[in-house]
């Protein structure tokens, strides 16, 4: 794959609205695979072995069409190991781990806010942190008006007080750092490993690890049927297609440019929860269009600047 390409504006805003389109529907998937297999809202750790499944599916999935399309076995080097389980501790253990159970004590919309501040925290990392660009004023702009866009969509309906439980909006938090970090990693190791490769180990060592930690805990799934089935594998593909060409875009461009468009996540996820849910309230409504708008104009501003020369 050309550098060139990846960098090309066009692409990058195409293939990163792909993977925000497919991540934003797993928040109504999910809430449907809940109702299939039977999880109750608070049973975090059914929801944490279901995630689990769902991740390592998706690990083999990445692997197996990422060998067909190199024709070749995407099998790690020995030396590249230890960056394959630091990524999944991160980008799949802690950040999900973190998010399931914080997400069962606070509210959905004071989630969709805190995570969308992993984009700041993601910029700020690889900025101040690890040097891999520059930070500047137009970025923060950038930011605070995507991060306006995100809190107008999801204040709509209530949900929102100032109080932080430690298992709730603090796990939350957490999550979101994890994810952060994860972001800056990916950037730093895909330089030597194959995205690809490197997105599908370590779904495969996250998804088993929270599978096993979930069941162990006496977490349990009801199949009820061909449904069911096809929904997780759904829900596996997405994981498989967004991370994986998420991945290959940290690699030829700055993370800012990137992480940006995760601000299109919980839009995206009203948009389709109105679809697939019926729960239309927010998101064809002036707040709805306006913070489309503002998310938008924030992805602008930081692509304005985040030019493939800054990392």
């Amino acid at each position: 794959m050309k550098p060139e390409v990846m960098q090309k504006t066009v692409v990058v805003w195409f293939c990163a609205l792909i993977c925000c389109l497919l991540w934003g529907s797993a928040f109504p998937c999910v809430k449907i695979g809940y109702q299939l297999f039977e999880i109750g809202a608070s049973d975090s750790v059914s929801q944490i072995m279901f995630a689990g499944i769902r991740f390592f599916i998706a690990g083999v999935l990445t692997l197996i069409f990422g060998s067909i399309l190199q024709r070749k076995l995407l099998i790690p080097k020995k030396q590249d190991i230890p960056s394959i389980l630091k990524l999944s501790v991160f980008q799949t253990i802690l950040q999900y781990f973190f998010f399931y159970i914080g997400l069962a004590h606070t509210t959905g919309v004071k989630s969709s806010i805190i995570v969308a501040a992993n984009v700041f925290i993601a910029i700020l990392i690889a900025s101040l942190i690890f040097h891999q660009e520059k930070l500047t004023k137009q970025k923060m702009i950038g930011c605070l008006i995507g991060f306006a866009g995100v809190v107008l969509i999801n204040t709509g309906g209530g949900g929102m007080d100032m109080s932080f439980q430690w298992n709730g909006e603090w796990f939350v938090l957490l999550s979101t750092v994890a994810y952060a970090l994860a972001s800056v990693f990916i950037k730093r190791y895909s330089e030597k490993i194959d995205p690809v490769l490197l997105s599908g180990w370590q779904f495969c060592f996250g998804g088993l690890v929270m599978a096993v930690v979930g069941k162990g805990l006496g977490g349990t799934l009801v199949f009820s049927g061909g449904k069911s089935a096809l929904l997780l594998l759904y829900l596996a593909i997405i994981s498989s297609v967004a991370f994986t060409l998420w991945g290959i875009l940290l690699k030829y461009n700055p993370v800012s440019r990137v992480t940006v468009f995760g601000f299109m996540n919980p839009v995206f996820g009203v948009i389709l929860s109105a679809l697939l849910l019926k729960e239309n309230g927010q998101a064809f409504s002036v707040r709805g269009l306006t913070s489309l708008v503002l998310v938008c104009i924030g992805i602008y501003l930081v692509n304005r600047c985040g030019s493939p020369s800054e990392a």
